[in-house]
C-alpha cells in the first residue's frame, strides 16, 4: 500500500454545539477507531446539498466503520442562527452528527477555503485527504476501503454503531414547503418538499384535499408517483393542448415533472434523474439531457424557463418540441449582467413573469439579488444586489438596498415585485417605477414563495410549515437598516505575481486520461475585473501565474476547476471515468508582504503543508 501523508486532525469545536447526538457533546477522541469524514457545509449552498446526497449511499454501506460529521460553517448571518441550523438538518434529512460552528472556528483550523469541503480522518486521528466540491464520493469510498483494510490489520479499526441519534419527528401536514400556485378552482397546490410530495389545500390554505405522492423519495411516474424535494410549480397556460396541467421542478431528482390534476397522475418531462456535469449535453431531447437541481419554473416567451440552481443558469424547456436548452448563464457563479449567453448567475431560485410578458424576474439567491431577463433584447439586468459577499436588510434606492438570500419573486398588480427575502424573514418590494426597495412584512420564517390572491399575498413560510395570508400594507414597514459581509476572512496576498495552484491527486487506481485531449480545466476571473492584470480566462493547466493590481485594495478571485480521472488498468476495456469539480470565490486583500502562492485543494493534500 502506498505511503499516505498524514496530518494530525485539529479538534472539532463549535459554539453552537452538536446536533443529532441525543444532547451529547463530542470530541475527536469519541471517534477514535472510526473513519471520519468531516463535511464542511452551509445550508444555502446548492453544491453542499448535492454532496449530502452523494454521501448517502456511502454512509449506509459503511455505517459500522465510517462516521460522517457535518461541520456547519455559515456564509450568511441567518445561517449562524442555531435554530436555522436545526431546521436545515431536519429539512435535508441529515442522518449523522452535525457540529454547529457559527464563528467558523473549526473551518479556520482545517484551513478550509470553499463550501463544500470533505476531510477524511483515519481511525488514529490523522487527516489523510481533503476534497473540495462535488463528484468525490467514488474516490472517498475507495479510500475508505483502503483504510478499513489497513486499520483492520493493525487492530486500530473499531466497528459498530456511530454516535448518531435521530431527533424526534415533528408531525404536521406540511414539512418545509417550497413553492405554491393557486389552482383555477381557488385551491392551492403546494410543493411539500420535506414530504417529497405535492399537497392540494382548500381555499383556506389549511385543509388538505389530497396528496400527490406517497411521501417517500423516488422518481416514479404514473398514478402512484414519487418525488424528491420538489420546489417550483407552474400552471400550464390554456390553449397549449398538453396532457398535464402543472409543471413541477423536482429538485433532487434533477427533473421536470408534469401533473394531470384530474387524476393526479405524473410523468417526467425533462431530465434523466442524473445530475448534469461539465461536458454533458446542454441541449437536445428533454428526456435525454441531464439537469441540475431545478428550483423554480415559469412559462416565458413560449417555453418553460427553469431556474437551474445547481449550475447557476437559466434553462428552457419547449413543451411542444420536447426539448431543453441553456437559455442564460455560463455556469460561472457571480453577478454579471449583459447578453444572456455571457451573464453570470448564482443559484437562481425563484422566477416570475411580468404582466405584459416582457420581463422574467429572477431571485438570484447567492448574490442576494433580484434580476430580470428582457424578452425583447435578450439581456440580463440587475435591479437589486451587488455580489456574492454583500447582503443585509436595507431599504431605499435599489442601488444601495440589501437583501439576504431571496428565494421567491411575485409580480404585483401595479407592476412592482414582491420578494421573499428568505434569510431576513421578510417580504420586500421593488418598484421599477421609482427604483425603490421597501419592506412589506417581517416576522415571517424563511419565506420561499408567494401567491397573489385578490390583492393579498399568500406566503409560503417554509420554516413554519404553513401558508400565511397577508394583506398588502398601504405603507412600508419601518426596519432598522443593517449591512453584512460574509464572515470568511479575506486572504492576504501580495500585489504583483501570485502563483495559483489547484491541488488534484487522482484517486487510487485512477489516472488523468489524456487520450482524447486535456482532462483538466481551470477558469479564472475576478471582481472587480481590474483586480487581475493577467491570468484571466480558461486553460487546461491546474496552475497559473496571476498578476494582481496594486491599485485595487481588495476583491474576489473566481476560480473554477475540473478534473476527470479514469480507471488505470489496461485490462479494463471500458474504464470508468469520474468528474471532480469545484468553484471558489476567494476574497483577497492586497497587502505588502502577503502570500505569493494561493493553493486551492480540489482533491488531496497540499505538498507544501505536509
Amino acid at each position: 500500500m502506498a505511503t499516505r501523508a498524514r496530518v494530525r486532525a485539529p479538534e472539532l469545536v463549535g459554539a453552537g454545539g452538536w446536533l443529532n447526538t441525543g444532547g451529547k457533546e463530542l470530541t475527536l477522541a469519541d471517534f477514535r477507531g472510526k473513519i471520519v469524514i468531516a463535511d464542511f457545509w452551509t445550508f444555502c449552498c446548492i453544491n453542499c446539498l448535492h454532496v449530502l446526497d452523494e454521501l448517502r449511499e456511502l454512509e449506509e454501506k459503511h455505517r459500522d466503520t465510517v462516521v460522517i460529521v457535518g461541520v456547519h460553517s455559515p456564509k450568511f448571518v441567518h445561517e449562524a442562527d442555531h435554530q436555522a441550523v436545526v431546521d436545515a438538518v431536519a429539512r435535508y434529512e441529515v442522518h449523522h452528527p452535525v457540529l454547529d460552528d457559527p464563528a467558523l472556528v473549526t473551518w479556520k483550523q482545517y484551513a478550509v477555503r470553499a463550501w463544500p469541503t470533505l476531510v477524511v480522518i483515519d481511525p488514529e486521528g490523522y487527516v489523510v485527504a481533503q476534497h473540495a466540491g462535488e463528484g468525490h464520493a467514488h474516490a472517498i469510498e475507495r479510500l475508505v476501503e483502503e483504510l478499513e483494510a489497513e486499520h483492520g490489520a493493525k487492530g486500530t479499526l473499531r466497528r459498530g454503531d456511530g454516535p448518531y441519534v435521530a431527533p424526534e419527528p415533528v408531525a404536521g401536514e406540511l414539512k418545509f414547503p417550497g413553492k405554491a400556485v393557486r389552482l383555477p378552482d381557488g385551491h392551492y397546490l403546494v410543493a411539500d418538499s420535506g414530504h417529497h410530495s405535492l399537497v392540494e389545500l382548500a381555499e383556506d390554505g389549511e385543509t388538505v384535499v389530497r396528496r400527490i405522492g406517497d411521501g417517500e423519495r423516488g422518481l416514479v411516474d404514473g398514478p402512484a408517483p414519487r418525488f424528491s424535494e420538489p420546489q417550483g410549480l407552474a400552471l400550464v397556460p390554456e390553449g397549449l393542448g398538453l396532457d398535464y396541467d402543472v409543471v413541477v421542478a423536482d429538485t433532487v431528482n434533477h427533473a421536470l415533472r408534469g401533473v394531470r390534476l384530474a387524476d393526479g397522475s405524473v410523468r417526467t418531462l425533462a431530465g434523466t434523474g442524473k445530475q448534469w456535469w461539465q461536458g454533458a449535453a446542454t441541449a437536445g431531447p428533454a428526456r435525454e439531457v441531464d439537469l441540475s437541481s431545478p428550483w423554480d419554473v415559469a412559462f416565458f416567451d413560449g417555453e418553460v424557463w427553469i431556474a437551474m440552481a445547481g449550475v447557476h443558469q437559466l434553462w428552457a424547456y419547449d413543451p411542444v418540441a420536447g426539448t431543453v436548452r441553456v437559455a442564460a448563464g455560463t455556469t460561472n457563479e457571480g453577478l454579471v449582467d449583459g447578453p444572456v449567453a455571457e451573464a453570470w448567475f448564482a443559484q437562481p431560485s425563484g422566477l416570475a413573469v411580468s404582466a405584459d410578458g416582457e420581463k422574467l424576474w429572477v431571485a438570484d439567491s447567492e448574490t442576494s439579488a433580484v434580476r430580470w431577463v428582457s424578452r425583447e433584447t435578450g439581456e440580463v439586468h440587475t435591479a437589486v444586489g451587488t455580489g456574492l459577499f454583500d447582503f443585509g436588510h436595507r431599504d431605499g434606492a435599489a442601488g444601495q438596498a440589501l437583501l439576504q438570500h431571496p428565494l421567491g419573486v411575485t409580480v404585483l398588480p401595479d407592476g412592482s415585485v414582491a420578494i421573499c427575502d428568505t434569510y431576513n424573514h421578510a417580504l420586500r418590494r421593488f418598484d421599477p417605477a421609482s427604483g425603490e426597495v421597501s419592506t412589506l412584512a417581517t416576522d415571517l420564517r424563511e419565506p420561499s414563495g408567494a401567491v397573489l390572491v385578490d390583492g393579498d399575498l399568500v406566503v409560503v413560510e417554509s420554516a413554519r410549515h404553513r401558508l400565511t395570508r397577508l394583506r398588502l400594507p398601504e405603507e412600508a414597514v419601518r426596519v432598522d437598516a443593517v449591512a453584512h459581509r460574509t464572515q470568511r476572512a479575506a486572504t492576504e496576498v501580495a500585489p504583483g505575481t501570485l502563483r495559483l495552484e489547484v491541488v488534484f491527486q487522482a484517486p487510487a487506481g485512477q489516472k488523468l486520461d489524456e487520450r482524447y485531449g486535456p482532462s483538466t480545466r481551470l477558469l479564472v476571473s475576478s471582481t472587480p475585473p481590474e483586480l487581475l492584470l493577467a491570468g484571466t480566462g480558461a486553460d487546461s493547466a491546474l496552475s497559473r501565474e496571476l498578476v494582481l493590481s496594486a491599485e485595487v485594495p481588495e476583491g474576489v478571485l473566481h476560480v473554477s476547476a475540473m478534473a476527470a480521472s479514469c480507471d488505470d488498468d489496461p485490462a479494463i476495456e471500458y474504464p470508468a471515468c469520474h468528474v471532480h469539480q469545484q468553484d471558489w470565490g476567494v476574497p483577497v486583500r492586497l497587502t505588502p508582504g502577503g502570500a505569493d502562492r494561493l493553493p486551492l485543494i480540489l482533491a488531496g493534500i497540499d505538498a507544501a503543508e505536509r
